[in-house]
């Protein structure tokens, strides 16, 4: 049955720190199988009156330090395996970051483009029916991941709360304003990328006026970063989506290629800059490439093209363990996922915070804050390199186990 459960991918993860740790079979055992795992089909009827029956999961990995956290995706290559991986990572992500949360992740195999509004609603609402009984806002807290959004959100909340017969915005974030959501949350996975990025930044002192950054992907995430980083001053000389890139060493105005985009719905055909492959994004010569896309990305078969002095992984896992030994190799300093992109988790804290007391902050309020976190998180990260003499990556797991470890220990769990 353990074996059953035990998170492969994890164990591939925390086998990096396990001799430096010094981690016993006990510990590995936290460290690798999930807490809960659901695994479960309902029924939906589709527009047309026919029946179809959907997979869904959700594993709540550790709660140790506190309710379980994470999104909710509906994507048709979703698998167990996967969902075991992304809910260890977000048990590490939160620990980063100092949260009082543990780490989940869930999710439904649909292709939804192929799904009109309404079945989307009854597949969102027949999820929530099969996990109403392991959540709440004490107990574990979904939120958006890859193609689910407030909307999603506002029904899945919609219909745990006529389950409960009451009221219990905290049981899920990434909401819409109206229902409790939080002001900043649209792009607040994109600003804190950009606070830690500036603390690196302050910490190297790089002019931000005179970096160049590339951003690979211009959807929510990829999007907002560039425009931010644009408007505090730095040079973003290519961007790209799923089709193109495009590329222009004296900059591009990141205002003027959302709006191409919004208006043709691709980034191609922009004035005043040549179109590229992502391919080739990724190996241009910047101070900053950004890689906020897909995982794997960056494999063992480029890495040795890439010419970025920093790599902010907003992406999660765009760079491949065999990369990441290459790229160490090279001196390229690889700010990882789970501290580049947790600030959506940080601000649907907040947003948490704000439900369970009923007042709700400023959107100023809100962006002080996340830049505290950040910039705390980086600051602490930067003591435990120096005194395990380690990368960014290894230096983040560390400390991040190191707290899931001790409150697994306080608990009773742990010798």
């Amino acid at each position: 049955m353990e074996k059953d459960n035990v998170c492969i991918n994890c164990y591939n993860q925390v086998d990096k720190v396990a001799k430096v740790l010094k981690l016993g079979q006990a510990e590995l055992d936290i460290l690798t199988i999930p807490k809960r795992i659901l695994t479960f089909s309902f029924p939906v009827k589709l527009d047309s009156g026919d029946i179809r029956y959907f997979t869904g999961h959700r594993v709540q990995f550790n709660d140790a330090r506190g309710p379980t956290k994470g999104g909710i995706r509906f994507h048709p290559e979703v698998n167990l395996e996967e969902i075991k991986t992304l809910a260890f990572l977000m048990t590490l992500k939160c620990a980063v970051v100092n949260l009082p949360y543990g780490g989940a992740k869930g999710g439904v195999m649909i292709e939804p483009k192929r799904f009109s509004e309404a079945e989307l609603e009854r597949i969102s609402r027949g999820y929530i029916r099969e996990i109403n009984s392991f959540i709440g806002p004490d107990i574990d807290i979904p939120a958006p991941d890859v193609n689910t959004d407030a909307k999603i959100m506002a029904w899945m909340l919609d219909e745990y709360e006529k389950l409960k017969g009451g009221h219990a915005p905290g049981v899920i974030t990434g909401k819409p304003i109206a229902l409790g959501g939080s002001k900043a949350r649209e792009f607040s996975t994109s600003m804190g990328g950009a606070y830690v990025l500036q603390e690196f930044a302050d910490s190297f002192k790089i002019k931000l006026k005179k970096a160049s950054i590339a951003v690979q992907g211009f959807g929510n995430v990829g999007m907002n970063i560039a425009r931010i980083l644009h408007e505090w001053g730095y040079k973003v000389i290519a961007v790209s989506d799923s089709k193109a890139g495009i590329y222009n060493p004296k900059g591009l105005n990141i205002k003027d290629v959302i709006a191409h985009k919004n208006k043709t719905g691709y980034l191609s055909k922009f004035k005043n800059a040549k179109e590229i492959s992502n391919e080739t994004l990724l190996e241009l010569k910047a101070d900053v490439l950004v890689p906020a896309a897909l995982e794997d990305q960056i494999t063992k078969k480029n890495a040795n093209n890439i010419k970025a002095k920093f790599i902010l992984e907003m992406a999660n896992r765009p760079i491949t363990p065999e990369a990441d030994d290459i790229l160490l190799e090279k001196n390229i300093l690889v700010i990882p996922d789970i501290l580049a992109n947790s600030g959506g988790v940080v601000v649907s804290y907040f947003e948490w915070v704000q439900n369970s007391m009923n007042y709700y902050w400023s959107e100023k309020e809100v962006l002080e804050k996340l830049k505290t976190y950040m910039t705390d998180a980086v600051k602490e990260l930067s003591k435990v390199c120096t005194d395990f003499k380690c990368d960014l990556r290894k230096s983040l797991y560390i400390n991040a186990i190191k707290k899931i470890l001790e409150a697994e220990r306080l608990r009773g769990n742990l010798k």
